[in-house]
């Protein structure tokens, strides 16, 4: 299993967990690979840290009413026999977000990530609201949150206060534990804040929005310009998006990378605890209310409107709180109905089954 451990092989050897070890028994002729590469006709694992291989998929994948967030993604573990994965190993960890569009779906975004570096420039791009959207799908995922805030050489000659107001503007995160680091990403030593989270066997993703600098930290980690970097506008600091695709790349100090395009909409999936958003505060500051069905508007004895009153809480942090909760409760209504339509239907599927049984006989 060593070559394994070159790109993320979370065991020493082979797996200590139950699930991976029935899914390998499965498949005593298959070898694990990791998902390096997703493309729209395909992917590509490694088996190590050489050279990785396009390999063809399940069939059932490629069928276009199959849930997309059950199919592999960068980062997923995989089992495979000559050119084809014949398995998908269990997740230990899932980024995932709302896809676009009236319809409810899921869009996995990386898998079995320890750490996702939460990308932000210190300049336009800056939003402390964003950040908390993506604290709250990385946290639910079961990944490890770190801000990561670039191009404070920019900053400082800009505005020598900036980092100290961008600090502040997050000290609500840092206080529950949230991981905040500003960097110039193109400065190895400035960067090296971020080598906690980049040890060996480590699986680390970077997201944020397009421009904000990921490729450019992505080059400065390795050691060598492999990432196509690209200037952002003036007018807002978004950059076109210079990463097109998902890939995991082995870094020098022995953990591995997951690079993503920009995303511009990040949208729950239903499955968020606001808590994880770094709304832990309010979360427990609702609790403390005299009612259970406190709307936190005009009732007696609302410790919320008690804390914005008195400066404690922030108005436009608690006003994003809100418009999340009901982002969240509208994207859990939607994965209710989408599941209780699959098991009607399952339900009818053997109602019709049996009928056709008991008319035509089994065959």
């Amino acid at each position: 299993m060593n070559p394994l451990r070159a790109i993320g092989w979370p065991f020493e050897g082979p797996p200590d967990d139950a699930a991976w070890r029935q899914a390998i028994a499965a498949h005593p002729q298959a070898r694990p690979a990791r998902v390096v590469e997703q493309h729209r006709s395909g992917y590509a694992v490694a088996e190590g840290s050489g050279q990785a291989v396009k390999v063809d998929s399940l069939p059932e994948w490629q069928r276009p009413k199959f849930p997309p967030e059950q199919r592999p993604a960068v980062g997923d573990w995989v089992l495979v026999e000559g050119s084809a994965i014949v398995a998908l190993l269990p997740r230990r960890s899932a980024i995932k977000r709302g896809a676009a569009g009236e319809h409810y779906k899921q869009q996995l975004i990386a898998a079995n990530v320890d750490t996702a570096f939460v990308v932000c420039g210190l300049d336009a791009d800056f939003n402390p609201r964003r950040i908390e959207r993506y604290l709250l799908l990385v946290r639910s995922g079961g990944s490890e949150p770190v801000v990561v805030l670039t191009k404070i050489d920019r900053a400082i000659e800009a505005d020598a206060g900036a980092v100290d107001a961008a600090m502040a503007s997050l000290v609500d995160l840092a206080a529950q534990d949230v991981a905040i680091r500003a960097i110039n990403a193109k400065d190895r030593d400035s960067v090296a804040a971020l080598d906690p989270w980049l040890q060996p066997g480590r699986t680390v993703v970077l997201v944020g929005s397009s421009g904000a600098g990921k490729s450019t930290l992505t080059n400065t980690l390795l050691g060598a310009e492999r990432m196509k970097t690209g200037e952002v506008r003036e007018s807002d600091s978004r950059g076109r998006h210079t990463t097109t695709y998902r890939s995991l790349i082995p870094l020098p100090s022995g953990a591995c990378l997951i690079d993503t395009p920009g995303m511009r909409e990040l949208k729950p999936t239903g499955e968020e605890d606001l808590a994880e958003g770094g709304f832990a505060d309010i979360e427990a500051l609702a609790e403390q209310c005299k009612f259970r069905d406190c709307r936190h508007q005009k009732e007696p004895g609302c410790a919320v409107r008690a804390a914005l009153e008195a400066g404690k809480l922030d108005p436009d942090r608690y006003a994003h709180y809100l418009k999340l909760r009901d982002e969240v409760a509208g994207a859990a209504n939607k994965l209710a109905s989408r599941l209780a339509q699959k098991a009607n239907a399952k339900v009818q599927g053997k109602a019709l089954n049996k009928r056709l049984d008991d008319k035509y006989g089994k065959h």
